[in-house]
């Protein structure tokens, strides 16, 4: 399957213009061969953590990517601030939308409380893996990258890690460093769509999105300009690579 990853800039707090914008770019990703677009985090607000800044579950972004997904026959994916419940505080939502009309929905598991993200989002609870096409397919959203214990729970039923997000450009190392240390400790595919720009909130993104192969080569790299990504991910080679060298099965749990 040929991954296409969409790193855009983001106009704050203006849903529409965001959607509007973005349909040319996934446009061109389709046209470039892309059977799967992947958006940044919040692809429709920027990372805003005003109160007010969600939307019902479901509401215009998720319709969107959906109405974009059926369009163009692919799946296309991006995360969005969503209000579930009684609680104000919107659960970052990363939504994949079939070609079909499917929708899967992971909520981002840790909030970011260097920045009192927690104050402002609500955590989710439990991973999500997608079968698409051939696929396996793990969700994840920026800060999540951080914590290889989750990623390695999901190794042995997945093929493909996808991780959109708004990274800030102050720590691209790490993220440059992470993606690849996730692609290489788990013999995945790791597709890392960050944007580029400067937020509302004076945060400067240096995009770098990149898709790792599953001995952590670089198959695609971005800088910091608007660009589509598109890359070969084959489950086959994800199998040839994790028989050839049988990491995951050599790793010992703790009894305590």
């Amino acid at each position: 399957m040929r991954i296409a990853v969409v790193q855009h800039d983001i106009v704050w707090e203006d849903r529409a213009a965001n959607h509007a914008r973005l349909a040319g770019l996934v446009d061109r990703a389709v046209g470039a061969g892309g059977e799967l677009v992947l958006l940044s985090e919040t692809f429709s607000t920027g990372f805003s953590m005003r109160h007010g800044i969600g939307e019902p579950e479901g509401g215009s972004s998720a319709q969107w990517l959906t109405e974009q997904a059926a369009r163009h026959g692919v799946w296309v994916g991006g995360t969005s601030a969503e209000v579930a419940d009684d609680d104000p505080r919107p659960y970052n939502s990363f939504v994949l939308a079939g070609p079909d009309g499917t929708v899967h929905r992971y909520r981002k598991l840790h909030p970011f409380t260097h920045t009192r993200e927690h104050d402002y989002f609500r955590g989710g609870s439990a991973p999500v893996t997608v079968q698409v096409g051939d696929l396996r397919v793990s969700l994840f959203v920026c800060y999540d990258l951080r914590f290889a214990d989750e990623f390695w729970a999901l190794a042995p039923d997945t093929d493909v890690y996808l991780v959109p997000a708004n990274w800030p450009a102050a720590r691209r190392l790490h993220w440059q460093t992470l993606l690849q240390a996730r692609a290489i400790e788990n013999q995945a595919y790791v597709v890392g769509c960050n944007r580029v720009g400067t937020a509302g909130d004076g945060t400067g993104h240096a995009g770098d999105s990149r898709v790792v192969s599953p001995l952590g080569e670089l198959l695609a790299t971005a800088a910091g300009e608007e660009t589509v990504l598109v890359a070969e991910v084959d489950p086959a080679e994800v199998a040839r690579v994790r028989d050839r060298f049988r990491f995951l099965q050599d790793r010992r749990h703790s009894s305590g």
